[in-house]
């Protein structure tokens, strides 16, 4: 069996694998990493985010042609088959496996394929696709595994009409109607995605409110948006049994109800890639989620071995998993300054996306801590009009008396860019993190950015004397 010495061996090559490789190999540390599948960039390059959000695109860009007066004028429009749709938008994929294993190449940073298990804290084995077994000697280990759609045991996943938030991307056909149970972001924007090709969708979701972290003004104007586009919004739902038969799929609820569809998207929570990882071997054990436990260093309780990314759960974004990635290999003096990401803007690309950061007004009122409200409405912004992404709002919260922003909140086009504005303001010191500033700044025009001038104005005319 050939064995081979390393600084850090890395476990999945997802976003916080890569970047745990990364920041090794810029510390001139000898590292590798391990992926099960052909090709690199773990279930968010290939199942998750690159592939949905670049449907979510197509999607959009169909939406625009059906609905602009402009278009109206020269055509009809037009309903374009969801495996259409699907092949055009994961092009992208391969841009982002070419891009990722130059990574790699250029870092000298060596990839195993095949199955990893943990024999002990210093020694992982890869088993490869062939049988043949090779052996990695290291100081320590990443476990970045990743996530996958969680299974009941009750529902046949099987079936050929059932589909999870990966075997959804192998959909061959364009279902009339679909049903996605579970209304968590994956399942809202899914919802969104569908609905924008003409589908008719029923979203059941478990809970009171659609995305209840979410600013309760933002979350019901995402109920609306959905019902408008046509989307069926089933509140306080449970499912009892899962009927799949040739003709299509039935959901029977708790309530009595059943329906019916031409095929079930099922997107209720997902599970820790740690099985056959041979944790036991090294004293670790996942949680009934498949989730591992780690410290504000993701160190899990062996102290060598780290775990980062999905795999330890919350927030479960490619964005935070980067940052966790680096943070685990930090090196040398970097290793007492890392930061435990427990602070990230949330990013939903539903349609129209929705993105926010800090406190919302529910927990701001729960907490006793008075705060007022500036509101910007896309519609009222000139570039709104003129790009004809009248739909949603900028919404800062603040304090009255120290005019510090407390949270912001976004509805509409481009909100995951917008909110980094106000982030990067957030993140400033006691001074220089005011409502001031949006005024006391010149704007382009016409942007939407402007949004912020507009909010703050909105906010400070509320205050007296102001």
């Amino acid at each position: 069996m050939p064995k081979h010495e390393f600084d850090l061996v890395v476990i999945g090559s997802g976003p916080a694998g890569e970047s745990a490789a990364l920041n090794a190999a810029k510390h001139q540390q000898k590292a590798a990493v391990i992926e099960m599948s052909p090709q690199v960039g773990g279930a968010c390059t290939h199942r998750g985010t690159i592939p949905s959000k670049a449907l979510r695109h197509t999607v959009k860009q169909l939406m625009r042609f059906n609905n602009g007066t402009l278009f109206r004028e020269i055509g009809h429009s037009r309903q374009i088959p969801y495996p259409t749709v699907l092949r055009h938008a994961i092009s992208v994929i391969e841009q982002q496996v070419d891009m990722r294993s130059k990574f790699y190449g250029r870092n000298n940073i060596a990839v195993y394929r095949g199955r990893a298990q943990i024999q002990d804290a210093n020694t992982v084995c890869v088993t490869r696709s062939d049988g043949s077994v090779e052996k990695l000697r290291t100081q320590e280990i990443v476990v970045a595994t990743g996530s996958r759609p969680y299974h009941p045991p009750d529902v046949p996943f099987e079936h050929s009409r059932v589909y999870d938030s990966d075997t959804i991307l192998d959909l061959e056909h364009t279902p009339r109607k679909l049903i996605i149970y579970g209304a968590g972001v994956i399942g809202c924007e899914y919802a969104s995605i569908f609905s924008g090709l003409g589908i008719k969708v029923e979203l059941i979701n478990s809970f009171d409110n659609l995305l209840a972290f979410l600013d309760d003004e933002i979350s019901v104007a995402l109920d609306y948006h959905l019902r408008d586009s046509g989307v069926m919004v089933r509140h306080r739902e449970t499912y009892e049994r899962v009927e799949a038969t040739p003709e299509g799929v039935i959901l029977h609820l708790q309530s009595g109800k059943s329906i019916r569809g031409d095929a079930l998207l099922w997107c209720n929570g997902r599970s820790g890639n740690t099985q056959n990882l041979g944790l036991e071997n090294v004293g670790l054990e996942a949680d009934s989620r498949g989730q591992l436990k780690v410290n504000r260093q993701y160190q899990t309780e062996v102290p060598n071995i780290y775990a980062v990314g999905d795999v330890i759960g919350w927030p479960s974004l490619a964005s935070a998993a980067y940052d966790q990635g680096r943070a685990a290999s930090a090196v040398g003096d970097d290793r007492g300054k890392t930061r435990f990401i427990d602070e990230v803007p949330t990013g939903i690309y539903t349609i129209p996306e929705i993105s926010s950061v800090g406190r919302t007004e529910r927990e701001l009122t729960d907490c006793r801590i008075p705060f007022e409200v500036g509101r910007a409405f896309f519609k009222d912004t000139a570039r709104g009009q003129i790009s004809g992404e009248g739909t949603g709002m900028l919404k800062i919260l603040f304090c009255p008396r120290e005019l510090t922003i407390l949270g912001i909140h976004c509805f509409g086009a481009e909100a995951t860019e917008i909110i980094h504005i106000g982030q990067a303001i957030m993140k400033q010191d006691a001074n220089a993190n005011t409502i001031r500033y949006f005024v006391e700044t010149t704007f382009n025009y016409p942007t939407m950015a402007e949004a912020y001038r507009i909010a703050a104005l909105n906010g400070l005319n509320r205050l007296t004397g102001y």
